[in-house]
């Protein structure tokens, strides 16, 4: 993945400013990432927010758009652009994330670690379309997202830190061996 330049911010104020209250409460990340879901659910933007050409995505591998940074860090945006196909590694997150698809559909796998962390099992699938606003904090946040469509699909996402300072936001990709669901 490549994360694009960051710009301080190209997201619509009332979000901003409705994200800003979330983060200003302070709450553990569960509950913060409650509280953002709610509010990217009532202030989605559409996928306007980028240029043509950032729509567009690369051949290469999904692009990370950083639309905002907070000054004091509390949180960051990020629009995702993936084309079909394109698909993460097997990932965790260093904070607090809450994503709303803003066109197409990601398909995302859910997994907890067994074993004592010898091996992954597959605990959950989501199909998330348009207008869908979805979020986790760690611990139990490992998963991979995909573009299974055959358009591009792009995707909000909020995580509870300075994208720009940590390069990203993930802490750990699994290689781990996988047991989908139904195995033993």
């Amino acid at each position: 993945m490549s994360l694009a330049t960051a710009v301080r911010t190209r997201c619509p104020a009332p979000l901003l400013t409705a994200l800003r209250e979330v983060t200003g409460q302070h709450q553990d990340w569960t509950r913060t990432a409650e509280l953002a879901a709610a509010q990217l659910r009532a202030h989605l933007p559409g996928p306007d927010l980028l240029t043509a050409e950032e729509r567009a995505g690369d051949p290469a591998d999904y692009v990370s758009h950083v639309l905002h940074t907070e000054p004091d860090g509390s949180f960051s945006v990020c629009a995702l652009v993936w084309r079909p196909g394109q698909i993460t590694p097997i990932h965790d997150h260093v904070t607090w994330c809450v994503f709303g698809v803003i066109q197409g559909a990601e398909y995302e796998e859910l997994y907890a670690l067994r074993g004592d962390g010898r091996w992954l099992a597959e605990v959950g699938r989501n199909a998330n379309g348009e207008g869908e606003v979805s979020g986790f904090a760690p611990p139990g946040d490992i998963h991979r997202v995909r573009n299974h469509g055959d358009g591009v699909a792009i995707s909000l996402h909020v995580y509870g830190a300075d994208i720009t300072r940590l390069g990203s936001s993930v802490r750990r990709v699994y290689d781990l061996p996988v047991r989908r669901r139904g195995r033993a």
